[in-house]
């Protein structure tokens, strides 16, 4: 279990994992982010609007759910791409603390499970019973767009194999693991982008297009995602290009 984590950590920090909850630090429930009028979901929604300047509660869950699936749960997806196990992170089990800053500060298991698992069962702990539901809740809440949501939940997922994959993770691997992973996916999240692999001279690495837009260049930052829909295929991938070149690890 400990190589597990270990191997998560060494792809960067985005995967690191708390294995336990440290008393005296405000976490919170992820189980409780799936009641569309609890507390817990609000503190959410106003912690990422604050930080990041967002100009609606619609387009502060589209980027809320990006992140969310880009960090959260993406290290139990990784964790099955490089080793065929399921890390445990059904929303019961998993809490988050919060960041002054666009993200979140931590992300933590109460109860750190690792079980040798096909990908249905990584579908059905991390989409079926965690992601996907989250979406249908700030779509209550919000009113955000369910497709838009789930397209965040598309993009996160892929961010786990695509950032491991420019970070010396086996290309070949990686990308056999993504596409079935896509195939057993609930969701739709087939149609909501797809995968390309690009090189340059050394460099290898996989890289999402998507085809929803999570609204985050409508923030106080006013930039788009590298995989944003809105500029042409043609341009993201001259873009993917320039920062394979350059060694870079874009979002």
């Amino acid at each position: 279990m400990t190589d597990v984590f270990a191997r998560l950590e060494s792809f960067g920090d985005r995967f690191q994992l708390q294995r336990g909850l440290a008393p005296g630090e405000d976490w919170l429930a992820c189980d409780r982010l799936l009641d569309p009028w609890s507390a817990e979901l609000k503190q959410v929604l106003e912690a990422e609007r604050r930080a990041s300047g967002q100009v609606s509660d619609h387009a502060t869950a589209l980027t809320v759910m990006a992140v969310y699936a880009g960090t959260v749960t993406a290290a139990a997806v990784l964790a099955w791409a490089v080793d065929g196990v399921v890390i445990d992170m059904r929303p019961h089990n998993v809490a988050i603390r919060l960041s002054p800053h666009h993200g979140f500060e931590a992300v933590a298991l109460r109860e750190p499970t690792v079980t040798d698992a096909p990908v249905e069962t990584l579908v059905a702990w991390v989409l079926d019973d965690h992601l996907l539901p989250l979406a249908r809740a700030m779509h209550l809440r919000t009113r955000a767009g369910l497709r838009q949501l789930y397209g965040g939940v598309a993009h996160g997922c892929a961010a786990a194999f695509c950032i491991a994959s420019r970070r010396g993770g086996d290309v070949d691997q990686l990308e056999s693991a993504y596409q079935t992973f896509l195939a057993a996916a609930t969701g739709g999240l087939d149609r909501l982008g797809e995968v390309i692999r690009l090189r340059e001279g050394e460099r290898e690495g996989l890289f999402y297009l998507r085809n929803t837009c999570c609204l985050y260049y409508t923030s106080a930052e006013k930039v788009k995602c590298s995989s944003c829909c809105l500029d042409t295929v043609e341009d993201r991938v001259a873009n993917y290009r320039r920062v394979l070149a350059n060694g870079v690890v874009p979002h």
